[in-house]
C-alpha cells in the first residue's frame, strides 16, 4: 500500500468546507503528490454535517480508507462523525474560543490543538479566513512547505485581487506560526514533495473535457445534483470551439434541445441524474426510433424519487438498460475511473454516431465529485479519434437514393446502420418520425416493413459486439479461482482492496466492466472460477442479475446502499467474509 496521509475538514454546510478542501488538495497536487478526495455533504445550503477528505501519497491512490491522521473540526459533531477513523496519534485542530467547541473532549491517545482560528483570521484581515488559518496549522503539523499552499491560494483567490491573496497567505502563516510557537510536540507526519506535474480534476469535469475533445458542440441541461458540474465545466469552454451551452427550463426541454441539435448534425449531449432520466425517457424513444446519435450522461445518486440527492448509489442500471416503452436499442457505457470518464465520453460520441443510437454514459456521485490527480499524458489529445460513422456527402449520396432519386435515411442494411446526411447535403433532404417508418422515413404500418426496421435497428447491437473491443479491465491474479466482478466507480476501491487481500494471503482475479450494453461475454471467466462475487452500490444487485441472466450461473453479491461509497479496506474485509460464507453481504 502507498505510504499515505489522510486529512479532513468537517463542519456545517455554509462553513466553506468544500472550498477549503479543494485548496488543500490543489496545494498537495502542486507539490507533486497524488491526491484522492471524498465528500460528505447534505442537500441543503446551510446547516447539516459536511466534510471534505483528502488522501495523499507520493504513489497513486485510488480510494479512501477508514483512517484519519489530521482532522480540522469546526463543530463537535465533526469529531463524533469521524471517531471510527481517528486513531492513536491523530491530530484534531479546533478553535476552543468558539462557544460550541469550548468544552470539546479530545479522545484519549489523540492530539488536540486548540488554535484560535477566528481571532488569528481577524488579525490577518477577516474572520472569513479562519479555515485558511487551519490550513496553515495543518502545514505545521505535517511539515508541509507553506509555499505550496501559497500557490493554491493564489489560484483560488487571484481573481479577487492581490490584496485578498496576501491576506490569505498571512492567515495561513498565522496558523503555522501559532502551532510552532504554542505546541511543543513531535508530530508523526511529514509530507514529502516531488517535482512531478499532475492534473487534478473530478469525474464531471473529465466528462466535460471528454465531450469537448470528442467534438461536442451543443449541450443542453437542467441543474441537478450531482450532474450540474458537467454543465458548469462546459460553460465558457465549449464556446471557444464554436459550441453552445443552453440551460433549459427542465429535463424534458434539455433532451429535446439536444435531439434537435443532433438532427442538425452537431455532436450533442445532455447530462442529468435519475429523476431527470425519468423525464427524458419519452424523448429517449424518439431518439432511438429516429436513429439520431445522442449522448446522455446519467450521474447516478440515491433514489428513488428525490431520494438522497448528495449520496452515492448505482441504482439506475435497470432504467438505463430497459427504460422506455417498446424495445429500444441503446448503448450503455460505464466509466470505471475519473480518467476513464474522459475516454469513455469520447467513445460514447463515436458509438452514438457510428451506430446512430442514444448512448448512456453511466457515472455516479462518488465519481462525479471526487477529485483525483493524473499525469497530463493520461489525457493525451493526440490519442483522441473521432468516427462520425456513415455520413454521406454530395459525392457519395447517389448509392443511397431510390429509383425516384429520394434519399433513404433508414435504408435496410446488413449491419443495421443506415446512411446519414447532414442538412444541406445535395439530394439529402429527408424526414424522420417517431412513428414506425419505411426506408424514406415516412410513416408506415406495413407489417413486413415493421419487422425489417425493428430487425435492422437490433442488428446494430450485434454489429457492435462483433466489431468493437468490449473487453473488461483486468486486475489481480489472472490464475486465481476467486473472481470478483464490478462496474463503474467501484474499480479504484477494488484495486486497492486487492493489495489488502494479498497482505492477508488472499488472491483474487478482478474484472471491471465498463461496457454494460452491449457487454462482454463473461461465461468462460465465470466457468473457470470456483467462487464469483459481484460488487456494486445498490440494494438488489442489478448487475449481478444481469450476470446471472447471461451465464445461467448463481453468483455471490456484495451490495452497499447506505449512500456511502466503498472504501478499500472495508471492501477487502467484505470480500474475505463473503468468501468464507455462503451468505450475501449487504449494507
Amino acid at each position: 500500500m502507498p505510504a499515505d496521509f489522510n486529512w479532513a475538514i468537517g463542519g456545517e454546510a455554509g462553513d466553506g468546507i468544500d472550498s477549503t478542501g479543494k485548496i488543500f488538495a490543489q496545494a498537495l497536487s502542486r507539490a507533486g503528490r497524488h491526491v484522492f478526495t471524498s465528500k460528505d455533504f447534505a442537500s441543503r445550503i446551510r446547516g447539516g454535517y459536511t466534510a471534505y477528505k483528502v488522501r495523499t501519497a507520493i504513489d497513486p491512490v485510488q480510494s479512501v480508507v477508514d483512517r484519519l491522521d489530521v482532522l480540522i473540526a469546526l463543530t463537535p459533531r465533526t469529531i463524533e462523525e469521524n471517531l471510527d477513523e481517528l486513531h492513536d496519534g491523530s491530530v484534531i485542530i479546533y478553535d476552543g474560543d468558539r462557544s460550541t467547541m469550548a468544552d470539546v473532549e479530545i479522545p484519549e491517545g489523540m492530539v488536540g490543538l486548540d488554535v484560535p482560528l477566528k481571532a488569528l483570521a481577524e488579525e490577518a484581515g477577516g474572520a472569513i479566513m479562519r479555515n485558511v488559518v487551519a490550513l496553515g496549522a495543518a502545514c505545521a503539523v505535517t511539515d508541509f512547505p507553506i509555499e505550496n499552499l501559497d500557490s493554491a491560494l493564489k489560484k483560488r483567490f487571484g481573481g479577487k485581487g492581490e490584496a485578498i491573496v496576501e491576506n490569505n497567505k498571512e492567515a495561513a502563516r498565522a496558523g503555522l506560526e501559532y502551532v510552532h510557537e504554542e505546541f511543543d510536540h513531535e508530530f508523526d507526519y511529514d509530507l514529502d514533495t516531488t517535482d512531478n506535474d499532475y492534473v487534478l480534476l473530478n469525474g464531471d469535469q473529465a466528462i466535460g473535457m471528454g465531450a469537448i475533445a470528442a467534438g461536442c458542440r451543443f449541450y443542453a441541461g437542467y441543474p441537478i445534483t450531482p450532474a450540474t458540474n458537467v454543465m458548469e465545466y462546459l460553460t465558457g469552454r465549449i464556446e471557444r470551439y464554436g459550441g453552445h451551452v443552453v440551460q433549459a427550463e427542465d429535463e424534458l426541454a434539455a433532451i429535446n434541445l439536444a435531439l434537435g441539435a443532433a438532427r442538425a448534425g452537431a455532436r450533442s449531449m445532455t447530462a442529468t441524474s435519475g429523476p431527470g432520466i425519468d423525464l427524458m425517457t419519452e424523448t429517449f424513444g424518439l431518439v432511438a426510433t429516429s436513429e439520431t446519435p445522442l449522448v446522455i450522461v446519467d450521474v447516478m445518486r440515491s433514489g428513488p424519487s428525490t431520494g438522497m440527492p448528495t449520496k452515492q448509489e448505482q441504482g439506475d442500471l435497470n432504467m438505463m438498460l430497459y427504460g422506455g416503452h417498446g424495445e429500444v436499442p441503446r448503448f450503455v457505457v460505464a466509466p470505471t475511473s475519473i480518467d476513464e470518464c474522459f475516454w469513455k465520453t469520447v467513445e460514447a460520441f463515436n458509438f452514438a454516431e457510428k451506430y446512430q443510437v442514444p448512448v448512456y454514459v453511466a457515472a455516479d456521485l462518488a465519481m462525479a465529485v471526487t477529485e483525483q490527480t493524473f499525469p497530463p499524458e493520461a489525457f493525451d489529445m493526440d490519442e483522441v479519434e473521432i468516427d462520425r460513422g456513415k455520413v454521406v456527402d454530395d459525392d457519395s449520396i447517389d448509392e443511397w437514393l431510390d429509383d425516384k432519386g429520394r434519399f433513404q435515411p433508414h435504408a435496410i442494411t446488413d449491419d443495421g446502420v443506415s446512411p446519414r446526411a447532414f442538412p444541406g447535403t445535395d439530394q439529402g433532404a429527408h424526414m424522420s418520425t417517431g412513428l414506425e417508418h419505411d426506408e424514406l422515413g415516412r410513416r408506415t404500418e406495413d407489417t413486413e416493413m415493421r419487422v425489417e426496421q425493428v430487425d435492422k435497428r437490433d442488428r446494430k447491437v450485434e454489429t457492435a459486439k462483433n466489431d468493437e473491443d468490449l473487453s473488461p479491465r483486468e486486475f489481480g491474479n489472472p490464475d486465481s479461482d476467486k473472481l470478483v466482478i464490478s462496474w463503474g466507480s467501484n474499480e479504484g476501491a477494488m484495486v486497492e482492496a486487492i493489495e489488502f487481500l494479498e497482505e492477508d494471503g488472499v488472491d483474487v482475479r478482478f474484472l471491471s466492466v465498463p461496457y454494460i450494453f452491449p457487454r462482454p461475454d463473461l461465461s468462460d471467466d465465470i466457468e473457470a472460477a470456483d467462487e464469483v462475487i459481484v460488487v456494486e452500490c445498490n440494494a438488489t444487485g442489478q448487475f449481478a442479475n444481469v450476470i446471472e441472466h447471461d451465464t445461467l450461473t448463481r453468483v455471490k453479491r456484495i451490495n452497499k446502499y447506505n449512500g456511502v461509497r466503498y472504501k478499500a479496506d472495508e471492501l477487502a474485509e467484505r470480500i474475505k467474509t463473503t468468501l468464507e460464507s455462503e451468505e450475501e453481504v449487504s449494507a
